[in-house]
This record gives C-alpha cells, sequence and structure tokens, in this order.
C-alpha cells in the first residue's frame, strides 16, 4: 500500500500549528511534522504567559480580543490586570498611546502617581504616569497546547516527532516532504506553521521568503525582597525597555528586548540579564536577593509586525500560518479558527466575524513587492 494522501500537512507542532491542525482536522486528513522530541518546545514553552488586549498594536487586537471569549470558557485566563508606566517625560507617549487605541474596544485609563502606587507599592518616586488595563489577564499556556494536542488527536490528525523537514517538492500536484531521518510524506497542502523557521520553509517550498525575522527575548525568575505579591500587576515601560510580573512570590523580568538571531535553540545572554537588573532597579526599590533562572525565547514578526495567514501568492498550495511575534499564545484561538475558515473555504463564524482576513494575508507583501519593482524601473 502506497503512502497516504493527506489533505494538509502541517510543519510545527507549537501553538500555532498545533492549533490550526486542530481547527483543520475534524474536517480534513492532516499530519503534523514536528522538528524536536516534543512539541512545545521552543517559543510556546518559553511564553510569559499573559493575555494583554494592548499587546502587539491595533491591528492584533481583533484577534486577542476574539480569543478572550474561548480562553475564559476553557478556564485558561487568571485575572492579573497590567499597568503602562512613564515618568513625566513619558507623559506625551502615554496620552499618544490612548489615542492609538481608542475605537479599538480595548479596557484602557489614564492614571497618574496615585494610581501607579496603588499597584506598585515599590515604585520610584520618578515614575509619576501609568495607563491601568484592568482585562490583563495570565494565560494557562501548557493546558491551552495540551488542548490542542488532545483534539487534533482524537480527530484523527496524526502527529510525528522528530521529523525536522529537509526538502520539500510539488509532484503531480502532491507535495512530497523528505524529513532528515529521511522518512517522506505526501500531502496536498503544506501549512508553513514552523515558527522562527518559517521563510526557512518557504526557501524549501521555492516560495519567496517574506522577513519573517526570529528575535531572542530574556526572561529572568528573580527573589526579591519583601516577596513580590500575588496581586502584582504585569507592569511594562510605556518606552518599551522593560516588563514585570510576578509568580507564586517570585519576580518575571524581562528587558523587553528584540535581539536579531538566526533560528536557533535560544539561550539567554548574561548582558541581557544584567541589562533587565539594571532597568528594573531604576523603577523600584525591591531588593534582588538572586536569579533563581533565566531563559530566552524567540519571536518571529513579519516587517509590518502583524501575522501572515493564508496561501502563498506564488506557490500553489502552500500556505502561511507564522509571523505571530510575542502574541501568538494570546490570539492563537482566533488566529487558528480564521487561519482554517481561509484554508477550508469556510464562512466567518461567530469567532471570526468581525476579523478581517486581508489585513494578515501573505498578498500584502506582494503588493509591496510589485510597487517596490515599479519604483526601481523608474
Amino acid at each position: 500500500m502506497s503512502d497516504p494522501i493527506y489533505d494538509f500537512a502541517v510543519i510545527g507542532a507549537g501553538m500555532a500549528g498545533a492549533s490550526i491542525a486542530a481547527e483543520l482536522a475534524p474536517y480534513a486528513s492532516v499530519l503534523v511534522l514536528e522538528g524536536e522530541d516534543a512539541p512545545g518546545y521552543h517559543s510556546t514553552g518559553r511564553s510569559a504567559a499573559f493575555w494583554e488586549e494592548c499587546y502587539g498594536g491595533p491591528g492584533v487586537v481583533p484577534l486577542t480580543s476574539a480569543s478572550g471569549r474561548f480562553l475564559r470558557e476553557q478556564d485558561l485566563l487568571r485575572e492579573r490586570g497590567a499597568l503602562y508606566v512613564g515618568r513625566a517625560q513619558d507623559a506625551g507617549g502615554l496620552d499618544a498611546f490612548m489615542d492609538r487605541f481608542e475605537g479599538t474596544g480595548v479596557t484602557i485609563a489614564r492614571g497618574g502617581r496615585e494610581t501607579l502606587m496603588q499597584h506598585v507599592p515599590h515604585a520610584r518616586e520618578e515614575w509619576t504616569e501609568c495607563i491601568w488595563q484592568p482585562a490583563c489577564a495570565d494565560i494557562d499556556v501548557a493546558a491551552l497546547h495540551q488542548l490542542y494536542l488532545k483534539t487534533l488527536k482524537q480527530a484523527g490528525a496524526h502527529l510525528v516527532c522528530r521529523s525536522r523537514v529537509s526538502h520539500l517538492a510539488r509532484i503531480d500536484d502532491v507535495w512530497q516532504i523528505t524529513t532528515e531521518s529521511g522518512d517522506t510524506h505526501r500531502a496536498a497542502r503544506v501549512v508553513n506553521a514552523a515558527g522562527a523557521w518559517a521563510d526557512t520553509m518557504a526557501k524549501l517550498a521555492g516560495a519567496r521568503p517574506l522577513g519573517i525575522d526570529p528575535k531572542r527575548r530574556t526572561v529572568a525568575q528573580l527573589r526579591v525582597a519583601p516577596e513580590a505579591p500575588a496581586d502584582l500587576p504585569l507592569v511594562l515601560d510605556i518606552n518599551g525597555g522593560f516588563y514585570f510580573k510576578s509568580d507564586n512570590g517570585r519576580l518575571w523580568l524581562s528587558p523587553h528586548d528584540e535581539i536579531p538571531t538566526d533560528p536557533c535553540d535560544a539561550a539567554p545572554e548574561e548582558m541581557d540579564v544584567a541589562l533587565a537588573i539594571d532597568r528594573f532597579q531604576s523603577v523600584t526599590d525591591w531588593k534582588i536577593e538572586a536569579v533563581e533562572r533565566r531563559w530566552a525565547g524567540l519571536r518571529s514578526f513579519a516587517p509590518d509586525r502583524l501575522p501572515v495567514y493564508g496561501p502563498d501568492s506564488e506557490v500553489d498550495s502552500f500556505i502561511w500560518f507564522a509571523g505571530q511575534g510575542g502574541f501568538g499564545i494570546q490570539t492563537a484561538p482566533a488566529a487558528a479558527r480564521l487561519g482554517a475558515k481561509i484554508m477550508l473555504g469556510q464562512s466567518p463564524d461567530a469567532m471570526t466575524a468581525a476579523i478581517d482576513p486581508a489585513m494578515y494575508s501573505p498578498e500584502r507583501f506582494q503588493l509591496v513587492n510589485q510597487r517596490d519593482f515599479a519604483t526601481q524601473a523608474l
């Protein structure tokens, strides 16, 4: 008997690959190929794990908002709140932030020193400006990922780990997929959910890379005195210099870094941890007793920092589901539902009705490339 021809082969079993496979599997035969020993080893397993309405910008809000109800219904969110903070010289930036999200439906309120101290009593006196966002919540990332893995398996999808794709060829309208171990698989369509390796997979398929660049993000776990309170909100610098939140009496701290890197098993750099600590100490008077853990993950962005969902504009049956930056976890339910609707040719449902799929289509880059070519020709 010859190998089966799957309707879809999904490359990657992190949150992106698992979620899109789970949405496709009830309607089509699905193969999921994961390069690591287990799904979720890279970005999914190293997420700072929060659902924050403004994260990613106004263009991501529709996906985040549409995902919120699903996450709550599945009991995957724990309320925390978020506080954007700044100094007197940052007041204009905070006001501009408020203007930027006007009309998007997010719940945010401008505040001053009193509001800031109410939520972060250890803030230094020069930090006087803030924006409060009450809806921010922690996400149980592992539970969400396992929910999608369970769903895809129950729907009949086939997950194969230790299957790093090394070759893609389209022969007689069927994709021939070869892994580094020499195994071969066949599928009518390939879904590129490879995260930091998305452009690498595109090149293998003969598609034009879209410029989806992986960037390293560092997080450190601190033991501080006094102990970090459980009700501390997610605290973010309005200038993008840091964020921190409490976790079981400890603090998770990031310098909000975006260090360009090749796709890899990311590891933290001591300099980035030191930078995070220096910024943290400029904000609060907490005493740092120890750096207990440190880790790094990759966040992959398209050039316009919006995700990419939909068929490639040049290579038939090669479909993008990538470029989800640091917001891929919090947008996973709506993104996967939208992506599946696009791939299956289905009409929008209640979750996706208010989302414009054209915002995230790969075709937007084709239009840019055409304009650039026309400009060069002149």
